[in-house]
């Protein structure tokens, strides 16, 4: 019976020690370089805006950062950024885009995808609240998407989808 107990003890004490690890291996694995593009909604019902992107994310054992920057219509560019710590599974942190202003990032990892929910710094789309999601795409794709609800029929929006490629 104490060596199960010792066993139990132990394991317990190595698990976050496991987190932690493949926390690290998972961030510096979406780490890098990317380009590529996607669609912006400018307004909900609005037409799909068509943008190219760059952006550089860094990685540590426990935080994940990105900086980038998008362009439609050939002159209209847009930088955003994002920092998150991890803590486990758990990630909080913030994300700037194009209001400038610090939005609150709070998730956590499932698979391939740190799943976020947003509280945005203003109100957007007629809330305060949207989800962002960042996927590992193979091994060589990162996916970003921010989902909104409409408030007036009640059903989510992708308002905006990057699909990037390292570079």
């Amino acid at each position: 019976m104490r060596r199960l107990f010792a066993a139990v003890i132990a394991s317990a004490m190595l698990a976050p020690a496991a987190a932690f690890a493949s926390e690290e291996a998972f961030l510096k694995s979406i780490e890098g370089r990317w380009t590529g593009g996607g669609i912006v909604l400018q307004n909900l019902g609005g037409p799909k805006v068509n943008v190219s992107c760059n952006m550089q994310s860094m990685a540590s054992a426990q935080s994940y950062s990105m900086d980038g920057s998008c362009r439609a219509l050939v002159v209209v560019t847009r930088s955003f950024n994002a920092r998150v710590k991890a803590s486990g599974t758990s990630y909080a942190g913030t994300y700037v885009g194009v209001s400038g202003k610090a939005s609150t990032l709070r998730g956590s990892r499932s698979g391939n995808t740190i799943n976020l929910d947003v509280t945005w710094a203003n109100e957007i789309y007629g809330d305060r609240k949207a989800t962002m999601t960042i996927q590992k795409v193979g091994d060589n794709g990162l996916r970003i998407r921010t989902i909104d609800k409409d408030p007036s029929s009640g059903k989510t929006v992708v308002t905006t989808q990057l699909d990037l490629k390292r570079s």
